[in-house]
């Protein structure tokens, strides 16, 4: 796991480590050292400077790229300076390193390369004047362009952004930062690389995850088990108007490919003959159902449920209907066991009173879209993506769940450890790639514990397995079936 920084934590520990001794100077020098060794430069470079310590680090890159004998120009869009930075500027002076000040009759055109060092990670707001012009030449521009800690106009805390640079690469600068994962910052972002420069950072609580850490829960098996070892499973859902067959077999389908032992469907009895044709290793459980084809409010069903299954999966192609919440609150109120609850279960949630969480014997996990965390939460969702780290972990700790928040980065946080995943592409903002997240988790969960590294790992499979079907097709035509392909593709590459 990679450890990952708000942007106030990093300005203290920036702070801390200037006040045990290391110079900011020093710092500086690291910053633009590590950003020259990041790339395979070959010239000639552009490197355009605003005025705060982000511009120091361009002025130490230039003296580098001197050293080096690769030729570069400092464009300068203000000629004010940091105390550090006008250090490093007067040496860029001194030895000779071309500078200009940016006009708006400046091209890029004679450059191979363009370093973007305008503005940190303490930016907020909108571009503006020079800056903005300069950004869209640069995003026009058709060349390299590397990034030093953050694109510039991009948030460093929640990656949105009202225009910045568009980097092939952003190199962060001592940790990597929240807003180089959330929101937008993928779309802005080529590829993305850490440089440590020596600065001393509190035990984190937030990381990035990687494949290695999903190992753990993907463990070899032995050959002295069988199916219920790894869990019987339960995925319940459907109605007559969100039928969906063959997304509810898929969902049983991405259950048994992400381990569980057994998988069982558990419709309305109203759509059994267009679910069962496409079941052949799941098995599936009727549910009575009423006049409009809803799932009815059945206990002695639900206990058999209950009584057997290792997790279960509810809400998913539900609809509206009144014994929806019935169904939820005795599941909370009765059940021991994992149980992931998605879509209009978080609909039919979000109704209800959210005490239940607090009450349940239950191991709950809620994997709303921004949307349904604004149902849940009763937070805007404008007020949510500026910080959805903060407001999930919040969530998370007050109700006592597992949270899985869908986005371009996943955040899942139980309120005491977070994790980030950007797994994922394009082609999966198609109808169904979150109910095969919803069954590779409770798939998981037949045999691993409710935790955020389990639940990371779900979001990580189907992330990972989404990529490799766009891969294998375009992100226009691909449909949540081709994820559930690749899941075992995903695995492969995890446990080989």
């Amino acid at each position: 796991m990679i450890p990952i920084v708000d942007i106030e934590t990093m300005r203290q520990s920036d702070a801390e480590t200037i006040q045990k001794g290391v110079s900011a100077r020093e710092l500086m020098w690291h910053a633009g050292e590590g950003i020259f060794q990041s790339y395979p430069w070959r010239g000639k470079v552009a490197i355009v400077c605003g005025s705060g310590n982000n511009a120091g680090d361009g002025y130490v890159l230039a003296l580098l790229l001197q050293e080096h004998h690769i030729p570069c120009t400092l464009v300068l869009l203000s000629e004010r300076f940091s105390d550090d930075g006008r250090y490093y500027y007067d040496l860029c002076m001194e030895k000779g390193v071309e500078i200009c000040t940016y006009t708006s009759v400046f091209s890029f055109s004679e450059y191979r390369e363009i370093v973007d060092c305008i503005f940190g990670t303490g930016f907020r707001g909108a571009v503006e004047g020079a800056a903005a012009e300069v950004i869209e030449k640069i995003n026009q521009s058709k060349k390299e362009v590397i990034s030093a800690d953050i694109n510039s106009g991009l948030n460093g805390d929640s990656g949105m952004t009202f225009g910045c640079v568009r980097s092939d690469l952003t190199v962060s600068v001592g940790r990597y930062k929240t807003g180089h994962f959330l929101n937008r910052a993928k779309d802005s972002i080529g590829a993305l690389c850490n440089v440590e420069i020596g600065i001393d950072f509190p035990e984190a609580d937030t990381f990035l995850l990687e494949a290695k850490d999903c190992s753990a829960v993907l463990a070899p098996r032995t050959h002295f088990s069988h199916k219920g070892t790894y869990g019987y499973v339960t995925v319940l859902g459907g109605c007559v108007e969100y039928s969906g067959a063959v997304k509810l077999a898929n969902l049983s389908a991405s259950a048994l490919r992400a381990g569980c032992g057994v998988a069982q469907l558990a419709v309305p009895s109203a759509i059994v003959s267009s679910v069962a044709p496409y079941l052949l290793e799941s098995t599936l459980l009727p549910i009575p159902s009423d006049e409009n084809g809803h799932m009815t409010f059945s206990p002695q069903l639900l206990d058999t449920i209950l009584t057997r299954q290792a997790a279960v999966a509810v809400g998913m192609g539900w609809g509206s209907a009144l014994a929806n919440a019935e169904i939820l609150s005795y599941l909370l109120q009765c059940g021991k066991l994992s149980l992931v609850i998605d879509a209009d279960g978080l609909n039919t949630l979000s109704q209800m009173d959210l005490s239940l969480l607090k009450n349940t014997a239950c191991r709950v996990v809620l994997t709303p879209h921004l949307k349904e965390f604004e149902r849940l939460s009763k937070i805007p969702i404008a007020k949510i993506e500026q910080d959805p780290i903060r407001y999930a972990k919040a969530f998370a700790k007050e109700y006592g769940v597992c949270l899985l928040l869908k986005g371009t980065c996943t955040v899942v946080t139980d309120g005491a450890q977070t994790l980030l995943v950007d797994r994922g592409c394009a082609g999966m903002a198609t109808a169904g790639s979150g109910d095969v997240l919803s069954g590779i988790l409770v798939g998981l969960l037949g045999y691993q514990p409710v935790c955020p590294l389990t639940v990371a790992c779900g979001a990580y499979l189907a992330g990972r397995a989404g990529e490799l079907a766009e891969q294998a097709a375009n992100s226009i035509s691909m449909i949540a079936s081709d994820t559930v392909a690749h899941i075992v593709t995903a695995i492969s590459e995890i446990c080989k």
